[in-house]
């Protein structure tokens, strides 16, 4: 009985210490070895290539750092993007991207949409509400809290919703403030919960930016990693219109090509491809063909060329560049940006604070002044101004 009672008490003692680990130690340790700065970050930047870099503006469009339990006020000990880090690498602009469901196993060849769910557990392991153990919409807006929390704590970073914000954002830094701005976007449409009127509701959460798919089929259409390929479903035409007609921005990063066609052949809006590589240059799964690119960029959209080693086939700022080299030779240097993917479980060569080693290895390899300019964050400041709501909030 005793040799009992003692057993009993080991069990309880391990799994107090399991329970332990996994609400306090086991998130960090994944958000760590989930976003890991390793690799090639090419040659550090001379000083007339800082002196450069002071001069741009500076912009990404996508980074998953909403996701982790990290104080993004903070220097973090990990990780890849906070405010001091995208002050550091003189950013003006940065889109804050929220993951809701990422299928365990996830792989860019083949993911089931009844996959057990990462996110789900990561939510439980950070404490997230209640309300985002089943709601994959609850998972946005929580996380998009986390962004309207550091507005409203810092003076250095200001959420843009309008495109009125955006040229105040930049009035401030052309005075001389250190200032960011951040914009609200969803890492596939699943966040709709299914539900056409959460695009409204999203829209009055400050998300000017929406992904279809993520790395499954889902009810608006078909993946890039899916199962089908399968394009625009009607429920999905339907979310396509109603986004347009609020004004938010469609990325098209992670959907099929059956639906990149559709959704342009629906539309005459230019479409965002926020985070990838081109084809032509890295033969990956998770790029989409370079015609398809071509076909974005004659609309007038925009592609993020990423900064991970399924975008850009090394983990090298060498290899980011020669992946921006061929996008601007393929679709022309207005449709090119930055699209990094940092802190969405990718290992990078570079985090934000060194977005100096980009312009020193574009101007290395001989890009043009304006080529710098226009691929380091000209573009997406072009495109935000033309495709975010014009005015003040009040007044829509």
């Amino acid at each position: 009985m005793k040799l009992v009672r003692i057993s009993m008490t080991l069990v309880a003692v391990v799994a107090g210490l399991a329970v332990l680990f996994f609400f306090t130690l086991a998130p960090s340790i994944v958000g760590s070895l989930s976003n890991q700065v390793v690799g090639d970050p090419g040659e550090a930047p001379s000083e007339a290539s800082l002196a450069f870099h002071q001069t741009l503006v500076v912009g990404d469009l996508h980074a998953d750092s909403a996701l982790w339990n990290r104080d993004l006020q903070e220097y973090g000990e990990y990780g890849q993007v906070d405010l001091p880090r995208l002050l550091e690498g003189n950013f003006a602009l940065q889109m804050f991207t929220t993951v809701t469901k990422s299928p365990r196993g996830q792989n860019y060849h083949h993911n089931t949409a009844d996959a057990p769910d990462n996110i789900s557990l990561l939510a439980l392991a950070q404490r997230w509400p209640a309300a985002t153990r089943d709601s994959l919409f609850a998972r946005a807006l929580f996380q998009g809290e986390k962004i309207k929390a550091l507005d409203t704590a810092s003076e250095q970073f200001t959420l843009i919703r309008t495109a009125a914000d955006l040229n105040k954002l930049m009035a401030r830094r052309q005075a001389g403030e250190k200032i960011v701005g951040g914009l609200l976007g969803t890492e596939g449409s699943h966040a709709l919960d299914g539900n056409l009127d959460n695009i409204d509701h999203l829209y009055d959460a400050g998300f000017r930016m929406m992904s279809l798919q993520h790395f499954f089929d889902n009810k608006l259409g078909g993946s890039l990693h899916g199962e089908s390929n399968a394009g625009l479903t009607a429920f999905g035409a339907a979310a396509v219109d109603k986004m347009l007609a609020r004004g938010i921005m469609i990325d098209v990063a992670h959907s099929s090509e059956q639906v990149v066609l559709d959704v342009i052949a629906r539309t005459s809006a230019p479409l965002i491809v926020s985070h990838s590589g081109f084809k032509g240059h890295c033969d990956r799964k998770r790029n989409i063909s370079d015609a398809t690119m071509q076909l974005i960029a004659q609309h007038g959209g925009l592609i993020g060329v990423g900064f991970w080693s399924e975008a850009a086939c090394e983990e090298s700022v060498a290899a980011i560049v020669a992946s921006m080299r061929y996008g601007i030779d393929l679709v022309g240097v207005e449709h090119v940006a930055l699209g990094s993917d940092w802190d969405g479980s990718v290992n990078t060569p570079i985090d934000a604070a060194d977005a100096a080693r980009l312009t020193h290895a574009m101007r290395t390899a001989n890009f043009s002044d304006d080529e710098i300019r226009a691929v380091m964050g000209g573009n997406m400041l072009r495109f935000l101004q033309m495709h975010l709501p014009s005015g003040d909030l009040n007044t829509l």
